[in-house]
C-alpha cells in the first residue's frame, strides 16, 4: 500500500580500490552519523574493489547489501557509476551520485568494470527512483567536470557542485551528511 513508506535505508557503494571500506574516506564516517541520527545504513567490503566489476558489484548490491525500494544508494566515484547501472533495472526510492562519470576515460584500469560498454539508458533509470543527486567537483583531479555535467544533463539530477579538487577523497563529508538525512526523511 503507497501510504505505508517503509523507512529509508541508506546503502554506501565505494569507490574501486577503496578496501578495507571502513578505512577508507568518508564511508565509515557517514554510516556513523547517519545510524546516530536513526537512519539504518548498511555498507560492507566490495568483492572486486580493484576493478569493480558490474557483473559482481550488482548481484552484491541486491543480494549482500540488500538494495531495494526503499533504499537510498549513495555511489563514490566507481560505486556512482554501479549505482547507475543498477537502476537502470531495480527501482530505489534514490542515489546519491559522488564524482560520477559516465565514460571509462580512456583508461583501461576503468573499462575493465564493464560499466561503460554500451549507452545509458537515462530514461530507465529516471523512472526507477524517486530522486537523483549529484555532488560534483569542478576541480576534480580525476574527473572533468564535463562528465558530471553529461550525467546531470541526462538523469536530471540536482547537482550539487563545488571546486574542492579532492575528488571527496576526505575523512569527513558534513554536506553528504545533511543531503542524505534530508532525502531520508522525506516521504
Amino acid at each position: 500500500m503507497i501510504g505505508l513508506l517503509m523507512a529509508a535505508r541508506v546503502l554506501i557503494v565505494p569507490g574501486n580500490g577503496c578496501t578495507p571500506i571502513a578505512s577508507c574516506n568518508w564511508y565509515k564516517w557517514l554510516h556513523d552519523e547517519l545510524e546516530k541520527s536513526g537512519v539504518s545504513c548498511a555498507m560492507k567490503d566490495m568483492p572486486d574493489p580493484f576493478e569493480a566489476k558490474e557483473r559482481i558489484w550488482l548481484p552484491f548490491m541486491k543480494n549482500e547489501l540488500g538494495a531495494d525500494e526503499n533504499s537510498i544508494i549513495v555511489g563514490h566515484s566507481s560505486g556512482a557509476e554501479a549505482a547507475m547501472r543498477f537502476i537502470e533495472e531495480h527501482r530505489v526510492r534514490g542515489v546519491v551520485l559522488v564524482a560520477a562519470c559516465h565514460t571509462d576515460l580512456g583508461l583501461p584500469s576503468e573499462a575493465i568494470s564493464g560499466y561503460y560498454n554500451r549507452p545509458w539508458n537515462w530514461q530507465q533509470m529516471r523512472d526507477n527512483v524517486k530522486f537523483a543527486s549529484q555532488f560534483a567537483d569542478q576541480q576534480d583531479p580525476f574527473i572533468p567536470y564535463g562528465e558530471a555535467q553529461h550525467v546531470h544533463e541526462n538523469l536530471k539530477t540536482e547537482l550539487l557542485s563545488s571546486n574542492r579538487g579532492d575528488h571527496f577523497m576526505v575523512n569527513k563529508f558534513p554536506e553528504l551528511l545533511q543531503h542524505v538525512l534530508s532525502k531520508a526523511r522525506e516521504g
